[in-house]
């Protein structure tokens, strides 16, 4: 079929609650959107020159030459939905969202337009604020000079299926939409402010403004963030501010806050991460340093608030699934609703996951976290729920598929390549998978964690406790921080420092009292140190757990043979079967 390639200025319209309002009234309400198209809509695009390339039942999707005519066209149909929806109960308002954008796009020979320029616009639209008009910064270059718009700045934001971060504008029209004020994203959001300079020394700007800069590159790191950009954020800067005003200006649901005070050589950093609609703390903490190491105590403040950001919003984001009614459940909502079944590892919990899961990636098929999840909860019913082999193929299946994607999520790789490796002993792939996931986010404690007991499991001690030791350092109370235990538990064991190992592991133990794995290693450890009576008691509390086990589920995985042989003695001495 001929195509035609060209620059265009896209507008798409849909909207706001159509679904909801069509199971109210389905018949009344197509005839108001069919009145809404011939009197308003249609009359408009041609006023100024645009081309109705489609409807599509709520929708539109609407081809300008420039962006100038797409943008007055918008603004025209805004303002009369304003007027039209005076006197109009709130329930049964018609108001639109409207998405505009410049760019490149494929004309068939039918008229249909295709391509990234359409893709985007879509996009846009999807985010817009009810009543809002929401450009592109390539749509928004050309119409600021030559236009009178109030335009509040979206910062740089992440379009689903979209390869680069979009800068956006939001303009609001008349009473129908909140002023600035940007819809929250399904996916959680951040803006971390500029942290206040308690000294009275001005060459701590710098610093200070450094240190954020900092924080937000590492945050921008975490794929499961939508973080607000830095010139959005700094318009704060200096002022007094109401962080629940701050969160509905931008539209997110969490704000990052933090001071900075030097007394002498000492340098203390204070940072709180809020929810901005409640205003409700979810985290703080100091610290204190010196000024003469100043670079590196940055660098330090900033990594361990990077780490500690993700397993924070995520508690908060599981309560917030945890509330919605279950016919409301989008993807994201759907893997919240599973995390807290993972961390404990058992094939009971994993069963519980999987149907979430399942639902999740069934929903958004380029949802990598939920699918290394999903791929993780057949990991664990394999290995630790009887070898069903059905388990093992499914779980590569969903692994593989991650690895094979994309995706620039840390977690989502370091997860799939550690599976690789439980289920096929792929060490490459397994390896590459860890690598490029550190390389993306050296922050992402998953990956810490999951590259520590990789790293251990193919005997390459050193960066096992490296990396476990880094992962504790970052987010000591992460929920599944029992494998960086478990890593420097099992590198105690291969140096004979049995007493040391036999530490690590009450640690891990402590951490997850229901995973075999870690009492089984318990029980191991003191019995190589001598202190049997504890080894028989921590090898009934595993055997407790689950009569089945066995020292063999420990051994499978490891390469080193002089660990395993120790790991067969600690088991006979501690009575566990093998």
């Amino acid at each position: 079929m001929p195509q035609t390639r060209k620059l265009a200025a896209i507008l798409v319209s849909d909207i706001v609650g159509f679904s909801r309002m069509a199971g109210a009234d389905e018949e009344r309400l197509l005839a108001r959107v069919r009145a809404l198209r011939s009197d308003l809509v249609e009359p408009c695009v041609a006023v100024h020159n645009g081309r109705l390339v489609k409807s599509t039942g709520d929708g539109a999707l609407v081809e300008f030459r420039s962006a100038v005519d797409a943008v007055r066209c918008a603004l025209e149909i805004q303002t009369t939905m304003v007027e039209r929806n005076l006197g109009v109960p709130e329930a049964q308002r018609l108001v639109l969202r409207i998405g505009v954008h410049v760019g490149d796009v494929v004309e068939e020979s039918d008229g249909d337009l295709m391509g990234e320029g359409v893709n985007i616009a879509a996009r846009l639209e999807g985010v817009c604020a009810p009543g809002a008009i929401c450009l592109s910064e390539d749509a928004w270059r050309q119409v600021k000079s030559k236009l009178d718009l109030g335009a509040g700045d979206l910062g740089e934001i992440r379009l689903k299926n979209i390869a680069e971060p979009i800068r956006a504008y939001s303009v609001s029209v008349g009473a129908s939409a909140a002023p600035a004020s940007p819809a929250a994203p399904e996916k959680p959001s951040i803006a971390a402010l500029p942290f206040q300079n308690m000294s009275s020394d001005a060459e701590q700007e710098y610093f200070v403004d450094g240190l954020v800069e900092d924080i937000l590159t590492g945050m921008s790191r975490i794929k499961s963030l939508l973080v607000i950009a830095r010139n959005s954020s700094f318009v704060y800067k200096g002022k007094a501010v109401d962080i629940r005003q701050v969160g509905r200006e931008l539209g997110v649901r969490y704000v990052l806050e933090g001071s900075v005070r030097k007394s002498g050589e000492r340098l203390r950093i204070t940072a709180q991460l809020i929810e901005a609609e409640t205003g409700v703390h979810l985290w703080a903490d100091r610290f204190d340093g010196d000024v003469g190491d100043v670079f590196a105590f940055q660098d330090q403040v900033a990594e361990r608030v990077v780490a500690v950001i993700e397993p924070s919003v995520l508690k908060s984001e599981i309560e917030r699934a945890r509330r919605k009614p279950p016919g409301s459940l989008a993807a994201y909502d759907l893997y919240l609703r599973a995390l807290p079944h993972l961390s404990s590892a058992s094939p009971a919990e994993a069963r519980l996951a999987l149907p979430l899961l399942r639902d999740a990636v069934t929903l958004d098929p380029q949802f990598a976290r939920a699918r290394a999840h999903l791929a993780h909860c057949h990991e664990i019913s394999f290995v630790w729920g009887g070898f069903d082999m059905a388990d093992r193929k499914a779980g590569l299946e969903h692994a593989r598929l991650v690895l094979a994607s994309a995706t620039d999520d840390a977690t989502a790789l370091a997860t799939s390549g550690f599976i690789l490796w439980t289920l096929a002993q792929e060490r490459e792939t397994a390896a590459s998978g860890i690598e490029r996931a550190l390389n993306l986010n050296p922050c992402c404690v998953n990956a810490l964690l999951w590259g520590a007991v990789f790293a251990n499991n193919v005997g390459d001690y050193e960066a096992a406790v490296e990396l476990a030791r880094r992962a504790l350092r970052i987010s000591p109370f992460d929920p599944f921080v029992f494998n960086a235990h478990f890593a420097l538990g099992m590198a105690a064991l291969s140096a004979d420092a049995f007493d040391e190992a036999a530490a690590h592991f009450a640690k891990s133990v402590q951490t997850n009292a229901h995973f075999i794995l870690l009492h089984g290693g318990y029980a191991i450890a003191l019995a190589l140190a001598g202190r049997l009576d504890e080894a028989r008691e921590a090898a009934r509390k595993t055997l407790e757990l689950d009569p089945k086990a066995r020292v063999g589920l420990l051994l499978f995985m490891i390469t080193d043979t002089a660990l395993a042989e120790k790991l067969r003695k600690g088991a006979a001495l501690a009575g566990l079967p093998v």
